[in-house]
């Protein structure tokens, strides 16, 4: 059994090609490396370069690696950004999975693990996000993961094809030092480059109807997130059924202000946040249940909001 992870040089992708190598799985790369590195693939991990866009590629990479499933993590991700980037973003996120299923299809391969996204629900109206909160994404980017679940549902009416999505909410941490976040819009880099270069980090308004006042979020282990997607790879493997999609949540919400606690504790750079004005659009807090992934999916919180800190700074100190 071989699965071609789209995205593997990335943050998340390469995590997850860890993770199919520890429980004996093979595992391809395939990533046009603008976002990831080639360096975050080992070097027995078969590589190829190239865009899920180029569905000529895919195919043979497909057929070449006698590949029985897909692990679709390639994509643009930020979601900011993709409001100034409608265009390119569902480019890459829709038109490129449409290329992928494609390709699938022509290498009669039948099974793939989607990489799915809170920002589906936009701002919810409710404490605890399940899998029956109403979607209602509010940027480009939210927009193009549902319709990329939309691609797969279609897709499995008219063919065979075995699917499930797996929304994320915040990812962090590390699971291996080599492996480090390094997005420029992400909390933990942010705060993390900005101590390592002797800057003070900031907290985007302490005015929410929140305990201390600062955002509530859901804040995930990437290592945790990839032994899910191993599941739910097997799973589809084995021919379980799987829901549709999975929120992969902690159920608990830790504060901005929290975070930037556990940051000083876990680097030992004692520091006072600036306060600066709310962003617009910010929601007072998110936070998902992950009880049918726990049930279906051995999905775990294994590690504490103070070892997703250590480890974040331990890959951020080795990078």
């Amino acid at each position: 059994m071989t699965w071609l992870v789209t995205g593997g040089a990335g943050y998340i992708g390469s995590h997850v090609v860890r993770a199919f190598g520890q429980v004996g799985i093979g595992a391809v790369v395939l990533d046009d490396l603008s976002s990831g590195h080639r360096g975050f693939v080992p070097d027995d991990v078969p590589f190829v370069q190239g865009s899920i866009l180029d569905t000529d590629l895919v195919t043979a990479a497909l057929r070449e690696h006698d590949v029985t499933g897909v692990v679709h993590l390639a994509g643009f991700k930020y979601a900011g950004v993709s409001v100034q980037r409608p265009l390119h973003t569902y480019e890459q996120n829709v038109t490129g999975t449409a290329h992928l299923l494609e390709a699938m299809a022509a290498a009669d391969v039948r099974r793939i693990v989607f990489s799915s996204s809170a920002a589906v629900y936009g701002t919810p109206d409710v404490d605890l996000v399940t899998e029956d909160t109403p979607t209602a994404p509010e940027s480009p980017y939210g927009e193009s993961k549902l319709i990329g679940e939309w691609l797969l549902r279609d897709q499995a009416r008219a063919t065979d094809l075995a699917h499930t999505s797996l929304r994320y909410f915040n990812v962090v941490g590390s699971g291996t030092p080599e492996l480090s976040d390094t997005s420029p819009h992400n909390l933990f880099p942010l705060v993390l480059d900005a101590l390592a270069e002797g800057r003070t980090p900031r907290i985007n308004g302490d005015d929410y109807d929140t305990p201390d006042g600062t955002c509530v979020r859901d804040y995930v282990h990437v290592a945790d997130l990839a032994t899910s997607h191993v599941a739910a790879a097997r799973a589809l493997a084995e021919g379980r059924e799987l829901q549709r999609v999975y929120n992969l949540g902690s159920g608990d919400g830790v504060s901005v202000r929290e975070i930037m606690t556990a940051m000083a504790q876990g680097t030992g750079i004692p520091f006072e946040p600036e306060v600066a004005p709310r962003r617009p659009g910010d929601p007072d807090r998110i936070v998902a249940s992950g009880r049918a992934a726990a049930r279906d999916l051995d999905w775990v919180m294994r590690h504490t909001l103070t070892e997703m800190v250590a480890s974040a700074w331990e890959a951020r100190q080795a990078r």
